[in-house]
């Protein structure tokens, strides 16, 4: 393999080198699309200090080692990876050698990191004039906060999300994954970053992105803001309800199997207006209950929301959540099964759109990598590669990209610079 041999000729990013000094979440899913979409990504990692989410599973039956993480490997299909100690004079000089050759610089590490290893903005420049370096510190490179350090388990209650999150009866829960690490931060990012290209096509000029996590994060959360500034109400937790919706849950319907073992299986609904109650109570057979005249309104069934509930319970609880979807669906009521990962792994929707990429990993074997998040007609993205071992592409980066003799990568090795 070289790197001129590397697929990517069409795709929109083609010819776009990116060094991706990140690790975890918000910045690896940034690189990864786009690699996806044409870019040369080489992950830079250290063994000295090793990416978190290697060692998190699910791993494959029988194995575990840093290679065959599945949440890893899902964020990092189609990337070089080079392993260099930042910490040894020899592997600071190769990474400078690695920015000069790139377009992009992205990472995520905290200010305190990147200004001890000296790749701040202003000392990036003087490596390629016109680089792009992006930035994703957890709360901005200024403000009292600079040095908080965290990731989205922790961005998630400062910024409001877990008070949102769970019954008003219990403790916030938060929302079970750290959303800002996979969905906000790396989409608000990769938009910065194509603007970045552009403003640098027209002009020449390339310049710094810093993306503050925690302001990424809070922007969608302006309802909620936009209630207290407006009517001076601080929404909380409501469970799975909705002021203007009733009923609006999840439902437990008749439990499954898997593996020999009970499994809990429910069916999201949702009213929103008296159609759709209307449908509701047609799809359950018309019981005499659902035509009392205190829920022949939207008030009405907010007001005994808990008596609603309480009867809809027992109608799906005899029933598959397929079933009890599939009912609602055909009398126009909103209604989802509340799928699991075997689910979506299964989902005939999915599974017909060829969502779900399945490659072939030296370790882990043949896996599962979410496909892109977004398609173009013309260059709709291509997942080339499984993600790469530990140091996978040492030899071919150091020759390719950095241009060492095979002396200089033994002096690497020896000084402990590849590692």
């Amino acid at each position: 393999m070289s790197i001129d041999a590397t697929p990517t000729r069409g795709q929109p990013l083609s010819g776009i080198k990116v060094a991706d000094f990140s690790w975890f979440g918000a910045g690896p899913i940034c690189a990864e699309n786009l690699a996806t979409f044409g870019a040369t990504v080489v992950r830079v990692e250290s063994e000295a200090h090793l990416d978190g989410l290697r060692s998190v599973g699910p791993f494959p039956p029988g194995k575990n080692t840093y290679n065959v993480s599945g949440y890893f490997n899902n964020y990092n299909a189609g990337k070089l990876d080079l392993t260099l100690n930042l910490n040894t004079p020899l592997g600071k000089r190769m990474a400078e050698k690695l920015i000069a050759w790139s377009d992009i610089f992205l990472t995520n590490f905290t200010p305190r990191i990147i200004e001890r290893w000296g790749l701040l903005y202003e000392e990036l420049v003087r490596l390629r004039p016109d680089i792009i370096a992006v930035y994703q510190p957890m709360q901005g490179y200024d403000g009292p906060h600079k040095d908080f350090m965290g990731f989205g388990a922790v961005l998630s209650p400062i910024t409001g999300y877990n008070e949102l999150c769970g019954f008003p009866e219990r403790p916030p829960m938060g929302i079970g994954t750290n959303y800002p690490d996979y969905v906000i931060n790396p989409g608000h990012t990769l938009v910065a970053i194509l603007a970045a290209l552009h403003h640098r096509r027209k002009t020449g000029h390339g310049q710094r992105i810093e993306l503050a996590q925690i302001e990424s994060s809070v922007a969608p959360l302006a309802p909620a803001l936009m209630d207290c500034t407006v009517n001076g109400r601080v929404e909380t937790r409501a469970g799975n309800r909705l002021p203007h919706a009733a009923p609006h849950g999840a439902f437990r319907c008749r439990d499954g199997e898997w593996n020999g073992q009970p499994e809990d299986r429910w069916c999201a609904i949702a009213v929103f207006d008296d159609a759709q109650w209307w449908g509701l109570v047609a799809a359950m057979g018309s019981p005499a209950w659902a035509k009392d005249e205190r829920f022949g309104s939207h008030a009405g069934r907010k007001a005994h929301e808990d008596e609603i509930d309480a009867q809809i319970s027992g109608w799906t609880a005899g029933r598959p959540a397929e079933e009890v979807m599939a009912l609602l669906q055909s009398q126009g009521v909103p209604a989802g099964v509340v799928q699991n990962a075997r689910d979506m792994l299964q989902d005939e929707h999915l599974k017909a759109r060829g969502y779900y990429v399945y490659l072939d990993h030296p370790e882990a074997g043949r896996t599962a990598y979410d496909g892109p998040p977004f398609r173009l007609s013309k260059t709709p993205g291509v997942l080339r590669s499984p993600a790469p071992l530990l140091g996978e592409h040492n030899e071919l980066v150091c020759r390719e990209i950095l241009g060492m003799s095979d002396e200089e990568i033994a002096e690497a090795l020896i000084a402990q610079a590849l590692y």
